[in-house]
């Protein structure tokens, strides 16, 4: 008798999270509950705490969670990915171990991926009950800003980790999907730019227990790096831009100020102009490269 595949598949990263992660699968075993057939997948990152001893005294008491472990700690990203080739189901939730997020809402989110048969739908943090860093807030700030220009609409919330995916779309970016903490800005953009469904539901955020493992200075250049790089995959137009029209003035500029006051055309103005002509080019070829490949 063939068995029927999980409605969803819920993976959960854990990195030195014993202190948390029981609660959190407890939680989420009682909260899938009334959903009948699910799956759940703790993919330990190689910690160097307890939590791999913890997940394996949890497996043997909820028969639809499986421990997948890592050698080694691979990263956010590369947990997820893990998690994502052992699913069973082709409907993929994802959720953090630290109990930061409100484990009781992700029901709601999957059914709102069923029913209104979206590629994706994320628990944007923009509820009445929300904890956030300072720290935090500052670079946010900011990114959200860029991201909101890359993608050409206002984005709820660019990385939350409390999410409902479908695997075939993920799949379609894996090659450009980070193995770190970038991996939730990554897909989204990727999902956002290529027109993909996208929802955003308002869900709590709650202060997490442990310590953070975002640094946030290095993982804020980090998540730059990413933002640029996924940007020129699929709005390299939309990046360039503002170079062009810096160029565009300084070239204008310098030419003007070649034929009104030196009255010769000088070197600076020409190397501007060439800047100029190669950017646009460049970002002309890339635009068309992109639309080429989504045909």
């Amino acid at each position: 008798m063939t068995q029927t595949a999980p409605i969803v598949t819920v993976l959960v990263p854990c990195y030195n999270e014993e202190g948390a992660v029981a609660e959190t699968i407890e939680k989420l075993d009682s909260a899938l509950a009334p959903l009948g057939n699910f799956q759940i997948l703790a993919i330990e990152d190689g910690s160097e705490d307890g939590t791999l001893t913890v997940l394996r005294s949890l497996e043997s008491r909820h028969p639809r969670l499986t421990v997948v472990p890592h050698d080694r700690n691979r990263g956010y990203g590369a947990a997820l990915k893990t998690g994502m080739r052992e699913a069973a189901s082709d409907l993929i939730a994802i959720i953090d171990a630290d109990g930061t997020y409100p484990i009781a809402d992700l029901p709601k989110l999957v059914g709102i991926a069923i029913d209104r048969n979206l590629d994706m739908v994320v628990g944007a943090r923009t509820g009445e009950n929300v904890t956030y860093s300072t720290l935090r807030k500052i670079p946010k700030f900011f990114l959200h800003r860029w991201i909101n220009w890359i993608v050409n609409q206002k984005i709820p919330d660019i990385n939350s980790g409390m999410r409902v995916f479908r695997r075939d779309m993920a799949r379609k970016f894996v090659r450009i999907l980070p193995n770190g903490f970038s991996f939730t800005i990554t897909i989204t953009i990727s999902a956002l730019r290529n027109n993909y469904r996208v929802h955003f539901e308002p869900i709590d955020y709650f202060a997490r227990k442990g310590n953070s493992k975002i640094h946030p200075i290095k993982d804020t250049l980090r998540f730059v790096q990413i933002i640029g790089r996924t940007g020129m995959y699929f709005a390299p137009l939309r990046i360039l831009s503002p170079l062009l029209v810096v160029l565009a003035i300084g070239s204008t500029a310098s030419l003007c100020y070649d034929a009104f006051v030196l009255r010769d055309l000088t070197e600076k103005s020409l190397v501007l102009l060439t800047m100029l002509l190669n950017v646009g080019i460049f970002a002309i070829l890339a635009d068309m490269i992109d639309k080429r490949s989504q045909v």
